[in-house]
């Protein structure tokens, strides 16, 4: 009888301690992106993209200050749909070779009122700046995957402020502006346990 009452009451402090605590989940690249927007020539605006997004969301619906998130962005998949101008961007704006991944990790995530907003370090290049990131978050189990949340943002960075500039030319937004519009989907699940 003592052994069971044992038995219970581990199971009763497992549960205890899993509930409220944050879930994982895995960024699912194929159904995730990371888009852009900057002005060239101060007239028009260039969209582009970067395929290829990966990391993990940990997830607190009634703690939010437990939730956190990782995101990696690998800079040699960005995509204009110019090769000519993907290759100045991978190789004099972006140095893919020297720098192949931008990064985002949070220290702290938080609601206000509606709104998510995640804080941490930008890793681009040379330079990490902490930002905030105010996002918007959907959780539902689906049919395929089980577990998932999905989250959007757009937010705004200056790239000078993260070196990204041609080293020889005088950079004062005229052909390229500083300005960058950025845009972010995620869709991430809980991983299946391993059988």
């Amino acid at each position: 009888m003592r052994k069971l009452s044992s038995v219970i009451l581990l199971v009763v402090a497992a549960a205890v301690l899993s509930f409220g605590q944050a879930q994982e989940y895995k960024i699912d690249p194929v159904h995730s992106s990371a888009t852009f927007k900057v002005k060239h020539l101060l007239v028009s605006t260039v969209v582009g993209r970067f395929s290829d997004v990966e990391g993990t969301i940990w997830y607190d619906a009634n703690d939010p200050s437990k939730s956190k998130v990782e995101a990696i962005i690998k800079t040699s998949s960005v995509n204009t749909d110019n090769s000519y101008r993907d290759g100045d961007l991978k190789q004099n704006y972006l140095e893919v070779e020297k720098y192949p991944e931008m990064k985002f990790s949070s220290t702290k995530v938080e609601k206000r009122g509606d709104q998510w907003v995640a804080t941490g370090p930008l890793t681009i290049k040379d330079v990490t700046k902490t930002i905030e990131i105010p996002f918007d978050l959907t959780a539902a189990t689906t049919p395929m995957f089980g577990p998932s949340v999905g989250a959007s943002a757009d937010f705004k960075i200056n790239r000078n402020d993260y070196h990204v500039a041609k080293a020889s030319v005088v950079d004062n937004g005229a052909t390229v502006g500083t300005d960058i519009a950025i845009e972010l989907n995620v869709e991430a699940h809980q991983p299946k346990p391993v059988k």
